[in-house]
């Protein structure tokens, strides 16, 4: 059974809809079911290029407001992501609040799966930070409006090696632009989160003779992947100030602000974290002020989404990676275009994917 909590109506406006009027969302559910103890939220951004696909998440948030604000950037996110990667999909995400460690169930995501079958192929989730493609298995059998599934079942699989190797491009493009080559020879590169995308970050990283350095708050995965590729380590007090040319946040968002910015010693930023910049225009301007080259995350980062996209059709993993590499020749056309006009790179991105978001809604 569905429970529907009402707020007092200053509270509501203030929480849900001047946020959603804000960031011009179609549509927001709220799905709870006291059986499995499912609390989740899906935001459908924007539909104008086709059916919002979006991962699901899950995350112990501290409180409810948090996780509304996540799942409403992330979702704006992907419209822009699937747009300026020139994917048919519009944009959405979803989170769960609560514990991935602790407190998945089968139920749990069963229960979801019925709730994304309700909204009719309008919203196909996937797989995101504290799910997986076991998770992704569960959904499936209770609606269609799924991807991220394994190979097996003729999915995708694991879409991080996919979404690492889009950062490497755009990483690589970023170079490119600033030095006037993508040889990472010698380039000294912090890798701030290790997890899936992280490792995988590294390891393309290792094979171009970067100095690769990584940093995360679990102690057992900086162990696992600096000794595996034989890297430094820097300790996540200390990663702003940290002595190298390309800083790849590929953790939580918001790690570019106000307290951190004016901290950092790189040359370049670029990784695989969504909604790096806590306030796009005043932290993107922040990043330009300080001469620091910043590769957008919604376009370097969508190589996990297209590699889900590539199931929709029939999955081809050679396919998925080809178009994956579209995204080195795209970063440095943005790049330029915001030198040129001396706007930053987050507003040169932006302005790309509302063109064809534009085109495509007949404005």
């Amino acid at each position: 059974m569905t429970e529907v909590n009402v707020l007092p109506i200053d509270q509501a406006k203030g929480a849900v809809f001047g946020q959603i009027t804000e960031m011009n969302h179609e549509m927001v559910v709220f799905c709870h079911d006291k059986k499995t103890n499912l609390k989740a939220i899906i935001a459908i951004h924007n539909t104008s290029l086709g059916p919002a696909l979006g991962g699901l998440r899950m995350w112990a948030y501290q409180n409810e407001a948090d996780a509304l604000n996540d799942v409403l950037r992330l979702s704006r996110g992907m419209t822009y992501k699937a747009a300026i990667s020139g994917l048919n999909l519009g944009g959405g995400k979803a989170v769960i609040i609560g514990d991935s460690k602790k407190e998945k169930t089968e139920a749990m995501f069963r229960r979801f799966g019925k709730f994304v079958n309700t909204l009719s192929g309008k919203y196909i989730t996937a797989e995101d930070v504290g799910t997986s493609t076991d998770d992704m298995v569960h959904i499936s059998k209770e609606t269609k409006y799924v991807t991220g599934l394994p190979q097996s079942m003729g999915g995708g699989g694991d879409p991080s090696p996919v979404t690492a190797y889009g950062v490497f491009m755009g990483l690589k493009a970023a170079a490119k632009h600033l030095w006037g080559s993508d040889d990472l020879t010698g380039k000294k590169v912090l890798v701030q989160g290790i997890g899936h995308v992280g490792e995988n970050l590294v390891g393309y990283l290792s094979k171009e003779n970067a100095i690769v350095f990584v940093s995360d708050i679990n102690k057992e995965s900086v162990k696992h992947v600096s000794e595996k590729f034989k890297t430094g380590v820097v300790d996540p007090k200390d990663v702003y100030e940290a002595d190298v040319d390309i800083y790849s946040p590929c953790a939580l968002g918001a790690t570019l602000n106000s307290n951190t910015i004016h901290k950092l010693r790189c040359a370049i930023v670029a990784g695989a974290a969504n909604n790096q910049l806590a306030d796009e225009n005043l932290h993107g301007q922040m990043l330009l002020d300080r001469g620091i080259i910043y590769a957008p995350d919604f376009l370097i980062n969508a190589g996990g989404l297209i590699n889900v996209y590539s199931e929709l059709n029939g999955y081809n993993r050679e396919s998925a990676l080809k178009q994956t590499e579209t995204i080195y020749q795209q970063t440095l056309n943005i790049l330029k275009k915001a030198a040129e006009e001396k706007i930053t790179s987050h507003k040169a991105a932006t302005l790309l994917a509302e063109q064809r978001l534009n085109k495509a809604s007949g404005n």
